[in-house]
């Protein structure tokens, strides 16, 4: 028992020094449920839920580990990593796990349970926090949802998440929902999309019952809507969601939105509902880094049973940078066509059939673009990560800024990272002046005009 504990505290307290070298993701993603089972002659023997961690740990994180336990015990030698004894997979080999009894049926790939929606509520129970990998790129409407969770009518009211399609926004939304119900019965909620508040509105007006329709809507604590942006233009609509919004408001209800844009960015938009949207907490998804595509990818494999060389989970990762639906859904094909053909389909198999769906992939990176901008602007990069007011660094720098944002969707916290540590809010400010600027500034945005021309040319 005194070796379990010794064990135990040994492990923890590497944990606690690998865990600032990696980044929370990754951190939630690799090391979750492993731990020390024995620690022998120098050798250390790690326990891994599956061979997919224990091969990725061993390869990517190995010299983090080793360096972080002979920190706290110089004797140790070496690592051994194991999977653990009590996973399905223990004593199996790898051609074992990769046979064809392994992969789902077709049923059980589109997993008809998801398809349950709560119909008080229309909320679908697989969507919960606990099953949501966080990254850099969504962390901090992560953070804001399960906020709202906890303190709901108290902390952010409205919260609007904001993003583009497939990033996970629905996912945060009924996530919040789920939570507060399941923490208190008595709490009435609701969500719904834009297009059916829509349509409901329309049917109250053809069968004259819109007092019914207004009633329904105002007895709800928390009214969760989806892809507001499908208001833009429906002026009808937006002044009678205006009213529903004021009287939840005056009661103290919690509202959250969510959109493909920012409520300034959506056009169509009444001013006085745009300022609702804006009176509370906005926060945005962008696209997500590999690390986070990767760390996806693996949980969504292993939710289906799936489990093929980290070679090809890597190649997918990598192809689709821009969707994480897409990038489930191309996942999806791929153990479709495994069933089909007895085999988990090798990696130029798997080329084959995802060149045949997917878009060409940006090459250009943070800092090809940077150089481009530099470049352009006859000034050395180094300048752009200095803190300096000149005129003629501090408008370069907040093009990079804006094309790292609006172009490349990088989030406000990793482009403050980039450019020596800047506060976000930075970022925020220079993203919202370069887009006011050229609006009305027609020798800036040929400029930037010209800067797209020069990305795109080394894209090719």
């Amino acid at each position: 028992m005194e070796e379990v504990l010794n064990n135990d505290k040994l492990w923890k307290e590497a944990l606690v020094e690998i865990e600032l070298s990696v980044s929370r993701a990754n951190f939630a993603t690799w090391f979750k449920n492993t731990h020390i089972i024995k620690n022998e002659d120098g050798i250390v023997y790690i326990n891994t839920p599956n061979t997919f961690i224990k091969e990725w740990l061993s390869d990517k994180y190995h010299k983090s580990i080793i360096k972080a336990l002979r920190n706290i015990s110089p004797t140790i030698k070496n690592i051994e990593y194991l999977v653990s004894v009590t996973s399905k997979n223990m004593g199996v080999t790898k051609e074992e796990i990769y046979k064809i009894e392994e992969i789902p049926t077709q049923e059980e790939q589109l997993g008809f349970n998801e398809f349950y929606i709560d119909k008080e509520s229309n909320l679908n129970p697989k969507y919960r926090f606990d099953n949501f990998i966080v990254g850099s790129f969504n962390e901090v409407a992560y953070a804001a949802s399960l906020a709202v969770s906890d303190n709901i009518n108290t902390l952010y009211n409205p919260l609007f998440i904001y993003g583009g399609v497939g990033l996970g926004k629905t996912h945060l939304l009924q996530s919040i929902g789920n939570k507060i119900k399941e923490t208190n019965l008595k709490v009435k909620v609701q969500y719904l999309t834009s297009e059916k508040f829509a349509n409901e509105f329309i049917n109250s007006i053809q069968n004259k019952d819109v007092y019914i329709f207004k009633e329904k809507y105002r007895k709800y604590n928390l009214l969760i809507i989806d892809d507001i942006q499908f208001f833009s233009g429906k002026l009808k609509i937006q002044e009678e969601f205006f009213h529903i919004f004021n009287s939840l408001y005056e009661t103290n209800s919690q509202i959250v939105f969510s959109a493909d844009k920012s409520p300034k960015q959506i056009e169509g938009l009444e001013e006085r509902l745009r300022s609702r949207f804006e009176g509370g907490m906005m926060v945005d998804i962008s696209k997500p880094e590999y690390e986070s595509r990767l760390a996806i990818l693996k949980s969504k494999a292993e939710e289906k049973k799936f489990f093929p060389s980290m070679e090809i989970l890597e190649y997918v990762a990598s192809v689709i940078q821009d969707n994480i639906r897409e990038m489930e859904g191309a996942l999806n094909s791929i153990i479709g066509q495994s069933k089909i053909k007895g085999k988990i389909l090798s990696l130029n198999e798997i080329k084959e059939l995802l060149n045949k769906n997917t878009k060409p992939v940006k090459t250009i990176n943070v800092n090809e673009l940077i150089k481009i901008i530099s470049n352009f602007y006859n000034i050395e990069e180094r300048y752009l990560f200095e803190k300096t007011r000149k005129k003629e660094i501090v408008k370069p720098r907040q093009i990079a800024m804006y094309l790292l944002r609006e172009d490349l969707n990088a989030s406000y916290p990793y482009i403050g990272q980039k450019f020596g540590g800047r506060d976000h809010t930075t970022v925020i400010y220079a993203y919202e002046k370069i887009s006011n600027d050229i609006k009305k500034d027609i020798k800036l945005k040929q400029e930037i005009d010209q800067i797209r021309k020069n990305i795109c040319e080394i894209s090719l």
